[in-house]
């Protein structure tokens, strides 16, 4: 089984064009492919009841925090996410447990024969709400992939609808305005569907409501409440995630979900340990301290350094690599001059020339040396480092995914 789950993957990376590692290739906007790959297995997408979360950053955390939460109250809990960290099977988890490799393996092969070709993300989508509907989950959580309206998750009827906030990533895709890409991530607002917005602009607080409006939607704004729980999640940003996952659970006890304060309580409490979810400003290791986060826009990086700025080190070291497709200058200009750059490119096709990177650093007064790897750069950070520094590692989802995590 091991050889053929590894046969399976390698066949599902060869053959499937994958948007987070090879980008534009990748990239199918459109609902025909996925809808006629769930017609092909039975439609699963309508064989339980889901909950659907976009946003340019937080979908994965308040995903995350509202699957916990759901799994303290009693219920069979299904979650989709992506990218996945190490792990494929990291994407389709239930009460936390990963897809079982030979669920994968069966599936794959199934597809083989299809007459769909679906894209990478499509068939893990598939994958997903087939397992979902065979397992009888009481509710499953469906995070989106990039956008909304032409997402491949978006072929669910849910009986709620999460939009964690809007900020300027994948512009090529889904627009140059935070207007426009508001529009985009609104697609995913269903008719009289309750809507939870977290963070929004004057301008994308417009499209949410006139697209609430025209559906007949009630409409939520995660503002709206007071706060007061902690999380095991530790970065500053997760605030606002916290508050978007009350708020949505909120509306759930509100459609008659028996979901009470200690579940919430306990839910924000161990999303780590219910969910499996890794990489959010997370310590690595103590002596020297080592944090790393997958933030990689720039809404995220600016909540991010000034928390790291605000540990306790005597030198910072950062060890950055990049995707090529990002706004690398405007994250470069975000990212703190004090400190000693390892430069590196994660292994996949859009990570960015370490030496580019390096070079592009230096025009913002970032100064370092580029490397072959992660690894390397890691490593060359541990060996200059003291018990007194910091080292963080970041700037890429990727980057993160090829160190070890506790």
């Amino acid at each position: 089984m091991k050889q053929d789950y590894k046969d399976c993957i390698d066949w599902l990376y060869s053959q499937l064009p994958m948007f987070q590692k090879q980008g534009e290739l990748a990239y199918h906007p459109g609902l025909e492919n996925i809808q006629a790959l769930l017609k092909e297995l039975g439609n699963p997408e309508e064989q339980f009841i889901s909950i659907h979360v976009a946003g340019t950053n937080g979908k994965g955390s308040v995903s995350h925090m509202i699957a916990s939460i759901l799994q303290e109250s009693g219920l069979k809990v299904g979650l989709y996410t992506s990218p996945h960290l190490k792990e494929f099977e990291e994407r389709v988890r239930i009460n936390g447990q990963t897809i079982a490799k030979e669920k994968v393996v069966s599936f794959t092969y199934k597809m083989q024969k299809s007459e769909v070709k679906p894209s990478f993300f499509e068939m893990t989508v598939a994958l997903a709400f087939e397992h979902f509907a065979a397992e009888k989950v009481n509710i499953a959580v469906i995070e989106t992939g990039m956008g909304g309206r032409l997402d491949s998750t978006n072929v669910i009827k849910p009986i709620l609808s999460i939009i964690t906030n809007i900020g300027m990533d994948h512009q090529k895709y889904l627009g140059e305005t935070l207007r426009e890409i508001a529009g985009e991530k609104a697609g995913i607002i269903k008719s009289k569907t309750p809507v939870v917005v977290g963070k929004y602009q004057t301008e994308t607080k417009e499209v949410f409501e006139q697209k609430a409006a025209q559906l007949d939607s009630t409409l939520y704004w995660a503002k709206d409440i007071d706060v007061h729980y902690n999380s095991d999640l530790k970065g500053n940003y997760q605030k606002e995630n916290i508050q978007t996952a009350v708020q949505s659970i909120q509306v759930l006890k509100e459609l008659d979900y028996p979901i009470q304060e200690t579940h919430i309580k306990n839910g924000l409490l161990n999303v780590q340990a219910n969910t499996g979810l890794r990489g959010r400003y997370q310590t690595v290791r103590e002596s020297p301290k080592v944090i790393t986060d997958t933030g990689h826009n720039e809404d995220a990086l600016r909540w991010l350094i000034p928390q790291l700025l605000k540990e306790s080190f005597k030198e910072l070291h950062m060890v950055i690599g990049m995707a090529n497709d990002k706004d690398c200058s405007t994250l470069l200009s975000l990212l703190p001059k004090d400190a000693r750059y390892y430069f590196c490119k994660a292994n996949i096709p859009r990570g960015l020339d370490a030496e580019q990177l390096k070079e592009l650093a230096k025009e913002y007064g970032l100064l370092g040396k580029p490397f072959t790897s992660v690894g390397e750069a890691y490593l060359a950070a541990q060996k200059n480092a003291s018990i007194h520094d910091l080292i963080f590692i970041g700037g890429s989802t990727f980057v993160v995914a090829e160190i070890d995590l506790p």
